[in-house]
């Protein structure tokens, strides 16, 4: 018999990750608060697309609102995927805690680090972590994922699967199996790394998009809001290297590449001037990062959880984070609606 799996909150990395086990023929079930949603996937199936290269499909798929879990949970869950927002992880684990199998895990694939708030509820030995990369997808409408790319394959890998003491286990190998039915996927002894390395690239990204309200193509195609993201990730950069990570490579560059050219070296910022604007130009960055799709949608966002956590792990340090704080700052104060979303909230931005 395969493993139940379990997908928590049935967003656009959920939906996408899972619709793909449920076409394999996994046993999988889609647990979401969103009553359309859910009555949309019962009824019609889960329809993913993508902007390239990838034929449309339709599969049927189980869909429960999160009030009809206990109805459907008399056989337990052996694999349970958390994809909600990192602001609803604890619940969210506290909920399906008690519908694991007596072996039974919880997989975070999210943004953010959730893995310390997850072990807290079912403890380290139940916990492993999945990174999605630049898979840029989003729920457009009740029951339909886009994809706005095609697949990473062998140019991107997508998933980043691991375990938090980074042994190559049995079932971190078939998580990656599991994840790999949709994208690129490789199982990785050096969770923590990939973890903030990710950071980097969301925070570099999302709160961008937010307090701005432009697509990733424009703000890499104005000088000023680019050399910003630099500025953002090499903070964040320096704060993963004083804490011990061994990062990995970040939007296709060297970390170090990015760190110095946030911090003013101009040979590195001529490298990722030139690189981030080609990406521009070849089409890259034609979408909302998620948290600009928050913002858009009248959501919470995930800023806390990215630059302001960036931020909190800065200051035992003594490390410097006035990007980051910045930036979350008036990513809150947005969210707030005591701002409007506009570029000038970054080009009128004076740091030291």
């Amino acid at each position: 018999m395969g493993h139940r799996i379990a997908i928590i909150g049935a967003g656009a990395v959920g939906c996408y990750a899972g619709a793909y086990m449920a076409q394999a023929g996994e046993d999988v079930t889609f647990v979401d608060m969103w009553p359309e949603h859910v009555e949309t996937m019962r009824r019609e199936g889960l329809r993913i697309s993508h902007l390239r290269d990838v034929p449309e499909f339709t599969t049927p798929v189980t869909a429960v609102h999160l009030t009809e879990l206990q109805a459907v949970a008399r056989r337990p869950f052996d694999i349970a995927f958390i994809c909600v927002k990192s602001y609803d992880t604890a619940w969210a684990t506290m909920m399906i805690q008690q519908y694991l199998s007596p072996g039974g895990f919880v997989v975070s694939l999210q943004n953010c680090m959730n893995e310390e708030t997850i072990a807290g509820i079912v403890g380290w030995g139940r916990t492993l972590g999945a990174i999605a990369s630049s898979i840029t997808v989003e729920l457009c409408e009740p029951g339909h994922v886009r994809r706005a790319s095609g697949k990473g394959g062998a140019a991107h890998t997508v998933y980043r699967v691991g375990e938090v003491h980074g042994r190559i286990t049995d079932r971190a190998t078939e998580v990656g199996r599991l994840t790999a039915l949709s994208d690129s996927t490789t199982v990785t002894n050096n969770l923590w790394g990939e973890r903030w390395s990710k950071l980097v690239a969301n925070g570099m990204g999302n709160g961008m998009s937010a307090c701005t309200g432009l697509i990733s193509k424009d703000i890499l195609l104005d000088d000023t809001l680019r050399h910003f993201t630099a500025r953002l990730g090499a903070e964040a950069i320096r704060v993963g290297q004083a804490l011990g990570y061994a990062l990995e490579e970040i939007l296709h560059f060297d970390p170090e590449i990015i760190a110095r050219a946030g911090e003013g070296d101009a040979e590195a910022q001529k490298l990722y001037d030139a690189q981030r604007i080609a990406e521009a130009q070849k089409g890259g960055g034609a979408h909302r990062p998620s948290m600009g799709q928050d913002m858009v949608k009248g959501r919470r966002t995930e800023i806390e959880f990215i630059n302001g956590f960036i931020v909190e792990k800065a200051a035992p340090l003594g490390i410097a984070t006035p990007a980051n704080a910045a930036l979350t700052e008036i990513v809150k104060r947005v969210e707030r609606g005591e701002l409007q979303p506009d570029p000038r909230h970054i080009l009128e931005l004076r740091l030291n």
